[in-house]
């Protein structure tokens, strides 16, 4: 029998490494509730710009470009006659008249323009070498071999000098800056065909909720409706430059949500849902996408839209916002948040919606610590801007939002807006 017993081996403890969060969220007021301005800038810092490409002019309109690109050449890249005439050398019709024309010799455009000889030209053609001016035909007898001259012209008159629209070596166009129909035009005039710019974020959109029904099918029950917040938010990021898909209607079961949000992931640079975050019995987008990626589901001190989700979805970490269902609670939250989303993915400014104060010709009211924004008509009369506030603030009131060229936002810090005071209104649209 041994002496001593072997010492048993102590039992191997698998500690599960610890699960991947997002970062912590900003903090709450005394009532739990997010500022939205520190939520939008929270959900900001958790999204990256795409990575760019080569693409054709075309093609990059309305992108950012990722290069600044500059001239390497002159435009125009010769002097060129603004009429039509005659390019001479100024000296030799400088004593023309009517009373003493001068006649000069009418040479080819091969070689050096010699004295006292003149050249025939058309508009926007390169003047020769020597000529420093053009006689517009009216000056002169319109002769073939030889021409009259009646009228003189200075040196650098009608003409468009070399590099007079851009010298080499010039900047055409910033880092960031969003490719317009006119800077187009300019680079293609100095031979450019292609940018580096960020690509059209590829948004999906996708409607929770089973009483919602396709528009052009025809309603069954009383308690279905048509699905209002799915072409609406589609639109919005189109018009926002984004290439979209809208997933048709889904269900209320959470294995088709589940199935619905995965499939999309790879097709899509963002994910947006509406419905199906509200704290109760209808939130089971809040309920399923914990299961698919990180989550952040937070109240903001915002009216309408109180209840905001956003995530990271599957493998590569898709950003997906998850939008209230009620139609301005929705867009309202487009517009707050989604909008410097699709922004930031473009390389761009986040904040690109115009602002400005206006003149209300009635009280507005706001609850004490949350940011109410509310449609609105603004118009500028006469210099001044004034704004009508749509009564009621019902969130489902979307033919109140299809007449608003304007949100209304009055601030966290404001109750009480008196007749005759101006508020900031964001302005819809172009």
């Amino acid at each position: 029998m041994p002496l001593f017993g072997r010492k048993k081996k102590e039992p191997i403890v698998e500690v599960e490494p610890p699960k991947p969060t997002l970062p912590q969220g900003p903090q709450v007021d005394q009532h739990g509730l997010r500022a939205f301005v520190a939520h939008r800038d929270y959900l900001l810092s958790l999204v990256e710009p795409l990575p760019p490409f080569g693409m054709q002019l075309l093609d990059a309109l309305g992108l950012a470009l990722c290069e600044e690109i500059t001239a390497h050449s002159d435009l125009p890249r010769a002097a060129l006659a603004t009429e039509a005439g005659y390019a001479v050398r100024a000296d030799d019709v400088a004593a023309a008249s009517n009373d003493e024309p001068i006649t000069l010799a009418v040479a080819d455009a091969a070689g050096e323009l010699s004295q006292g000889a003149a050249v025939r030209v058309d508009a926007h053609t390169a003047l020769p070498d020597g000529a420093d001016a053009v006689l517009p035909l009216p000056f002169t007898d319109r002769g073939d071999r030889e021409v009259k001259v009646f009228e003189s012209v200075r040196a650098g008159e009608y003409v468009r000098q070399r590099g007079e629209d851009v010298t080499d070596g010039d900047v055409l166009a910033r880092e960031g800056q969003v490719l317009d129909e006119r800077t187009a035009g300019l680079l293609a005039a100095l031979g450019f065909d292609k940018v580096l710019a960020r690509p059209r974020p590829r948004v999906v959109v996708v409607s929770v909720g089973d009483s919602l029904v396709e528009p052009g099918r025809r309603l069954s029950h009383p308690t279905q409706v048509h699905d209002a917040n799915g072409f609406m938010i589609a639109a919005a990021a189109k018009r926002a430059g984004c290439q979209v898909w809208r997933v048709g209607v889904v269900s209320n079961d959470p294995e088709v949500i589940r199935e619905t949000i995965s499939d999309q992931l790879i097709r899509a640079d963002l994910i947006i849902s509406t419905g199906g975050v509200a704290d109760g019995s209808d939130d089971l987008v809040r309920a399923v996408m914990p299961e698919l990626g990180l989550t952040d589901f937070a109240e903001l001190a915002l009216r309408p839209g109180r209840q905001q989700g956003f995530g990271l979805i599957g493998d590569d970490k898709v950003p997906m916002l998850m939008l209230p269902a009620r139609p301005l609670s929705a867009f309202v939250s487009f517009e707050l948040f989604a909008r410097p989303i699709v922004r930031t993915l473009m390389g761009a400014d986040p904040a690109v919606q115009p602002m400005v104060r206006a003149i209300t010709p009635t009280v507005l009211r706001s609850p004490a610590g949350v940011t109410t924004v509310v449609p609105a008509v603004v118009r500028d009369e006469t210099g001044v801007h004034r704004v009508e506030v749509f009564a009621g603030g019902d969130s489902q009131n979307l033919s109140d939002l299809a007449r608003a060229n304007a949100l209304v936002v009055i601030g966290a810090d404001t109750e009480v807006v008196t007749a005759g005071s101006s508020v900031r209104c964001v302005l819809l649209g172009d």
